[in-house]
Order: structure tokens, then C-alpha cells, then sequence
């Protein structure tokens, strides 16, 4: 196990208009579980593929533990890798994939049954380890692209999207296996995803990447609870934060007709965000901030509410978590309040945080 450092570490790609990856500082700690989280295209992968030495990079260094790895091949960082399309040998049974490592490492036959069939009951793969992988179900085949990377014992795991390929269900199911198997064997992780939901539930800590920069790193809590900019609070939560013009006054935040209380240190123009939880519909008429259902999501636990409202002449949805036994309908006029305690403040210039 050890410790991961990106020091200022720079890609581009021939062609492209500006950097896959800019200027990326990052420590991992050992036997930390990091998701790099982001949309398509944000140099999440990237980032993964120079840590694994499938990609150069351009300028910065990184390191494993106390060895600078920046110029090492591949098969030499001590680093395995699980890819999102299994990429396993067809024509070689669940041990065999899941040995082949070992083979090339000329690893004993003894040892190397040994690792597999310790991998395999750790992964509930001990029943199959005879089949070939067009016998298996999709995740199945994960958690054999998982056991061969187990079996090799490495000091950092990569995992490239793992989940991507398997039904909603199994997707749950296997990434419950990830953070139990992660938790279990403590080697140090790097896992690349674009769902937040994965991200959340997964990470120990989570970077949220844009445009090849990191936007913050933090704990999944930290990151929901206080966004260090517009983007990591629209794209961390869902449904996302309600992000909604509005203007700092002395008395509060004002959003078209209403003025929540906040003591702030800005005035002017601000993005002001709010959670669907952090939203109440109040019965009183003269408080709050007016809107329209049009749409209402029942989720058995939950229910969404979609309501349209007007802030200086632009139509805005809002989105409300409400019971999901209430009463309220589409078409329905309803005024709602936001707890001022849990009201976000950007600035609507540079989308960062305002305190």
C-alpha cells in the first residue's frame, strides 16, 4: 500500500484548444478510497490512465509512496487496473483469468491457486471458477476483472468506470462489493466515475473535476453541505441544487416577491441556491415565493415537485421535496419558504462561493 501524489501535472492532447488535465495537485493517502468525479471530458480518465502510465504526461511529476513514477512503464508502477468493459480472456476459465498476472510474474502454480481461490471467495466466485465469461452475468464478470487485480496484491487499485456497463440493480449491488472489498483489503484506490450518486456513496473523499481542473476535494458531506462554487453545488445532489438569480440586501436574499433573512457580507447580484429538501410549502399567503406545479414525481419514499416560477421576467423551475403522501397536485399555485440556514450564495460573476 502507499500513498498517491499528482504535483503539478499538466496533458494535452495534439489538436485541442486547451489541456485534458491543468496543473493537477492531489495527495491520496494510503489506503484511501478517492473518486474523481466530473462530466464527460473533465480529464477524469485521464488523470487515472498517467497515474497507470497508459498516458504521459506533459509536465509535473507523480508519485507512489516515495517512488517518482512519472517516467516508469506501466508493469513496473506496481498499480492494477479495472476497466468499465471487464477485458477478459474469452478463451480462459474464471481462474485463469483471474491467474493470469501471477503466470507472467512467474508465480508458483501452488501460489498462485492459493491467491485465486482466496480472491474468488472473497468476490463469491468460487462456484464459477470453471466457467468461461460468456457463462457469467455482467457482474459477475466485474467481480472478475476485480479478483484479477486483488490477486496481484498492488499498492494502488485504478478503476475505470467499473460499474458503467451493468443494469441499475447490479449496479448497486456491485458498487455495496466495491466499498466492502476497498474497506477490507485497505490498498489504496483511485475510482473514476461521472455519477454522483456513486461518487457519494463510494469515496472516502471526492474530487469534482471540470474542464481538467479539480473544483474541490473534500468529503461527500463537506461537498453537499458547503460547495466550494456554483458548478460542485449544481452537480453534486440529486436533483440537483436549485441555482436562482437573486439580489443581497441589507435585510436578506431577495427571489422575486420574497426576502429571505440572511446576514451577509456582499450586496448585489448573487446566485442563490437552495436543496429540494431545504424548500417548505407554507400555507400562508403572504410569505414566501410563489410558483406553479407542473409536474410531480411520486418515488414510494419521496415525492419531487417541479413548480414554474418568475424572477426578474425569466421563467425558473423549482424543485421541492416533498411527502410523499401530500396532497399536492399538478396545477396547483403554492408559495414556498427556504430554511435560511441552509441557503447557498455564489457570485454571480465568478460562481464562487459566498459566505
Amino acid at each position: 500500500m502507499a500513498t498517491v501524489t499528482f504535483e503539478n501535472v499538466r496533458r494535452s492532447y495534439p489538436g485541442s484548444d486547451r489541456p485534458a488535465v491543468d496543473r493537477l495537485d492531489l495527495d491520496i493517502a494510503d489506503g484511501e478510497l478517492l473518486v474523481l468525479v466530473g462530466p464527460s471530458g473533465c480529464g477524469k480518465s485521464t488523470t487515472l490512465r498517467m497515474l497507470a502510465g497508459l498516458d504521459d504526461n506533459d509536465d509535473g511529476r507523480i508519485f507512489i509512496g516515495d517512488r517518482d513514477v512519472t517516467s516508469v512503464p506501466p508493469k513496473d508502477r506496481d498499480i492494477a487496473m479495472v476497466f468499465q468493459n471487464y477485458a477478459l480472456y474469452p478463451h480462459m476459465t474464471v481462474a485463469e483469468n483471474m491467474g493470469f498476472a501471477l503466470r507472467l510474474a512467474k508465480i508458483g502454480k501452488a501460489e498462485r491457486a492459493s491467491r485465486v481461490a482466496r480472491a474468488a471467495e472473497m468476490l463469491d466466485l468460487t462456484a464459477y471458477l470453471d466457467r468461461k465469461p460468456k457463462a457469467l452475468s455482467g457482474g459477475q464478470r466485474q467481480r472478475v476483472a476485480m479478483g484479477r487485480a486483488i490477486v496481484r496484491s498492488p499498492q494502488v487499485f485504478c478503476m475505470d468506470e467499473p460499474l458503467s456497463n451493468l443494469d441499475a440493480k447490479m449496479r448497486v449491488r456491485t458498487r455495496t462489493d466495491i466499498a466492502a472489498l476497498q474497506a477490507e483489503l485497505g490498498v489504496t484506490t483511485v475510482y473514476v466515475t461521472h455519477d454522483q450518486v456513486e461518487a457519494m456513496t463510494l469515496g472516502s473523499r471526492v474530487a469534482v473535476m471540470r474542464d481538467g481542473v479539480i473544483q474541490q476535494v473534500d468529503t461527500p458531506l463537506a461537498l453537499y453541505d458547503r460547495p466550494a462554487n456554483e458548478f460542485v453545488a449544481g452537480f453534486i445532489g440529486s436533483p440537483q441544487m436549485n441555482l436562482l438569480p437573486g439580489v443581497a440586501t441589507d435585510g436578506g436574499v431577495r427571489l422575486a416577491d420574497d426576502v429571505i433573512p440572511l446576514r451577509t457580507g456582499v450586496r448585489g447580484p448573487v446566485t442563490v441556491g437552495i436543496r429540494p429538501e431545504d424548500w417548505t410549502v407554507t400555507s400562508d399567503p403572504s410569505r414566501g415565493l410563489g410558483a406553479q406545479v407542473t409536474l410531480v414525481e411520486k418515488l414510494g419514499s419521496d415525492s419531487y415537485v417541479y413548480a414554474a416560477t418568475e424572477i426578474d421576467g425569466r421563467r425558473q423551475t423549482v424543485v421541492v421535496r416533498a411527502p410523499a403522501r401530500g396532497t399536492t397536485a399538478t396545477g396547483d399555485l403554492i408559495r414556498l419558504t427556504a430554511d435560511p440556514e441552509r441557503v447557498h450564495l455564489f457570485d454571480s460573476v465568478t460562481g464562487r462561493r459566498v459566505d
